[in-house]
């Protein structure tokens, strides 16, 4: 998508990054992803071997180049949890891949890289107990599933009710919302719910998938939230964690607006919410 290109283009435009704030992903450690992902699936997946239903649920034309992509914006939140636990905050321009589950990907996700870097951390002993906090307008089904059975990643989405998927997957947390909710009843939900789950699950490390198609101007969206709500919620989630001293490290996640000047200004709030808060 145009938007991961032309949101680093306007952060160095408007000086809210400079050049030395960005590192490029290379292909990680399999190992990593193995952590996650059953090898028969990753391994089919790796050499064009998926059947013609399990590509279709992907929804992309499969290739290598496509792979490689997704092997890479894994490697990117690995190495954005390493900067999270230096500096408190790091950013993936993309991720936010929350519809890939253990053994199957959907509706554009292969590889759940925050799932990855949550194995990550923990097999690297930096962490053991995890929260990942899902604000994207779809429910991440595929990180629930991952986690379903594993008490030290605490999983919470926040999203639409009647968006994709429509079978939903079981979070630690589920708040399904109803279509239309605004900027005040949303972010009043989550001021109550997220100091809550820090004081009772006590995490080391948050990840938190930032989607802005809770937009109302979202094409695939459902709620009614405006650009200045968004900005709110992330400036929200960005303060406690703060405030609680947890590392986070955000992926941007889904963002369909019609107009794309609307995503990338959404998206670009993020990132300057962090700069202004931690840097």
């Amino acid at each position: 998508m145009i938007k991961y290109e032309l949101l680093p283009q306007q952060l160095l435009h408007e000086g809210s990054c400079s050049p030395e704030n960005f590192f490029e992903p290379t292909i990680p450690n399999d190992k990593y992803i193995l952590a996650v992902h059953d090898p028969d699936y990753f391994y089919d997946l790796l050499n064009s071997k998926l059947s013609p239903k399990e590509a279709r649920k992907i929804g992309f034309p499969l290739s290598e180049v496509l792979v490689e992509r997704e092997r890479t914006i894994a490697d990117g939140t690995m190495k954005a949890s390493d900067f999270a636990m230096k500096h408190g905050i790091a950013m993936n321009i993309a991720g936010g891949t929350h519809h890939a589950y253990t053994n199957r990907g959907e509706a554009f996700c292969m590889l759940n890289d925050q799932a990855i870097g949550a194995r990550y951390l923990q097999l690297r002993g930096k962490v053991k107990k995890i929260l990942i906090v899902d604000l994207d307008v779809h429910q991440g089904n595929g990180t629930a599933e991952i986690f379903q059975e594993d008490d030290t990643v605490f999983t919470f989405s926040m999203h639409g009710a009647s968006n994709y998927p429509f079978k939903k997957e079981i979070s630690d947390l589920d708040i399904p919302l109803k279509k239309n909710t605004s900027d005040t009843e949303y972010l009043a939900i989550l001021k109550k719910t997220l100091p809550q789950l820090i004081e009772q699950q006590q995490p080391e490390f948050i990840y938190y998938l930032c989607g802005v198609d809770v937009l109302a101007t979202d094409k695939l969206g459902t709620l009614g939230m405006s650009l200045e709500g968004c900005k709110q919620r992330d400036a929200f989630v960005l303060k406690t964690c703060k405030e609680y001293d947890i590392p986070v490290q955000c992926s941007m996640g889904g963002g369909y607006s019609r107009e794309i000047k609307v995503i990338v200004e959404a998206h670009a709030n993020t990132f300057r919410l962090a700069q202004e808060l931690y840097f």
